[in-house]
């Protein structure tokens, strides 16, 4: 499978180059194109419990879609839903992912998507309590609200990231959840909810947040909405 990753970072479209008879697991909603020949199945991924609670507690969608090539091969085009960015990640052996909720789009059949538990100091409000896990070996498709900015932190580097901002970071890393400054820092300054995270790993962050997008559209709404008192 090749991917080639196009009209970053605004409006991002991957290109996927299927192997013949290869399978890839692709978000709901995602496609935007395939060449002729490929077969679709739509299915519940690791079966019913499995899908319900990646559904009900990782904000994915219930089913998930699987392309299987022809005996010549084929050609998908997928984009998210928010414009944005997107990134093409090929997981090592065993390693983990920690995927913040709507940014995963496709993977190859090696990689398993399950939700983690983060306790009750890990995210709420409108991250969700949970993330996605993303684990095993292979391709894997990640979107973003905005660009993508990648980083690396060396062993106990510790880095802060605004909840809103962050894509995904590596399971072996320490993390915790915290809010801004004190109760009037975190109601007036238009921060909420931050996470220190720690190093070694890969931080993923993108430069838009879809709450702040909406904290802004809705007075804009509501100025323009009829009044009927």
């Amino acid at each position: 499978m090749q991917t080639e990753i196009m009209y970053r970072p605004s409006y991002s479209l991957a290109v996927v180059t299927l192997d013949p008879n290869e399978e890839i697991n692709v978000e709901a909603g995602s496609m935007v194109s395939m060449s002729a020949g490929i077969q679709l199945e739509t299915r519940a991924a690791g079966g019913i419990l499995a899908s319900l609670k990646r559904s009900l507690l990782g904000g994915e969608s219930f089913f998930v879609n699987q392309y299987r090539a022809s005996a010549q091969g084929g050609q998908l085009s997928l984009a998210p839903a928010l414009p944005g960015d997107m990134i093409a990640l090929n997981l090592e052996e065993d390693e983990g992912l920690l995927v913040q909720s709507g940014s995963y789009v496709a993977s190859t059949a090696s990689v398993s998507i399950d939700t983690k538990w983060g306790g009750a100091k890990t995210f709420f409000a409108s991250e969700g309590l949970f993330l996605l896990r993303c684990t095993g070996h292979g391709p894997l498709l990640l979107s973003s609200y905005g660009a993508i900015h990648e980083m690396w932190l060396d062993i106990k580097e510790r880095y802060t990231v605004d909840t809103g901002h962050l894509v995904a970071f590596g399971e072996g890393m320490g993390f915790e959840v915290r809010t801004i400054g004190g109760l009037k820092s975190t109601l007036f300054s238009g921060e909420g909810l931050v996470v220190d995270l720690t190093g070694p790993g890969r931080v993923l962050v993108q430069t838009r947040s879809a709450d702040a997008l909406v904290a802004w559209l809705t007075p804009q709404v509501q100025r323009r909405l009829p009044n009927h008192d």
